[in-house]
């Protein structure tokens, strides 16, 4: 068998079992349950040998036995008390066993503390930033930042601004100040919906309050439709495979 008839193969097999998954939208059958079986399995196939390769091979198994060169030296020598990892990790196993339950909590334990920890920082980088863009000026000039200091200039023994820096100071952007403003009202009325400390009363915080709503309701409206049109770009991809890459090799 030559290389075009494998690939021909391979083309079919992968045809057949988008169409299997895809029968699901008629009814649940018995061969969309046979692909996604073999699907999942090599999924799970998969994610055992990437753990094994990238994860506990190179995090654990190299420190611990250390590392040989190309003539089968060791580069680094070994640090044994990583041994002490292997059983910690098959404790985990034991909340199989109605008995030893109890060990399980250990590993389960250790790992949420260090997930905790590490989340305190991961959080502030991924909202830091966010915070800081939330800040934007409601008049807007050319300048890299709202917090920048217009640039200087020594005239005569006395500080003056550069003439760039006052003909950016004087260049306005009104549309940018219509954004920011927009954004600013969107930004506090989301707010204010989830103010829930104290009791909303009175018609300029329930409206300010029910502005929010409707702002979440379109925001989420256009997080949904976007996923919608991911969706579909997924199941055009899937299309053209079976149109382009299968059936035009001549079925």
């Amino acid at each position: 068998m030559n290389q075009e008839n494998l690939t021909y193969i391979n083309v079919m097999l992968g045809s057949l079992a988008i169409i299997g998954l895809y029968s699901v939208l008629w009814r649940e059958n018995l061969v969309y349950r046979t692909v996604e079986h073999i699907f999942l399995g090599l999924a799970a196939g998969y994610a055992v040998v990437g753990l094994w390769k990238d994860t506990l091979y190179i995090q654990w198994w190299l420190p611990m036995t250390g590392k040989l060169t190309d003539d089968g030296k060791f580069d680094s020598p070994g640090f044994w008390p990583y041994m002490l990892l292997f059983p910690i990790g098959l404790m985990a196993y034991t909340v199989f066993n109605k008995e030893k339950s109890w060990m399980s909590r250990i590993p389960i334990g250790i790992i949420l503390g260090l997930w905790s920890g590490q989340q305190i920082q991961i959080y502030w980088n991924k909202f830091g930033p966010m915070i800081e863009a939330s800040m934007v000026p409601l008049i807007p000039t050319a300048t890299d930042s709202f917090f920048a200091v217009p640039t200087t200039q020594l005239v005569n023994g006395r500080i003056e601004q550069k003439a760039n820096a006052v003909q950016i100071l004087a260049n306005l952007y009104p549309t940018e100040a219509i954004n920011n403003l927009i954004f600013l009202v969107t930004l506090l009325s989301a707010l204010a919906y989830f103010l829930f400390s104290v009791d909303i009363k009175g018609k300029a915080l329930m409206g300010f309050n029910k502005l929010g709503r409707w702002m979440l309701m379109i925001g989420f409206g256009a997080i949904f439709g976007s996923t919608v049109m991911a969706r579909f770009a997924l199941v055009i991809d899937r299309l053209a495979y079976i149109w382009q890459d299968w059936l035009k090799l001549g079925v």
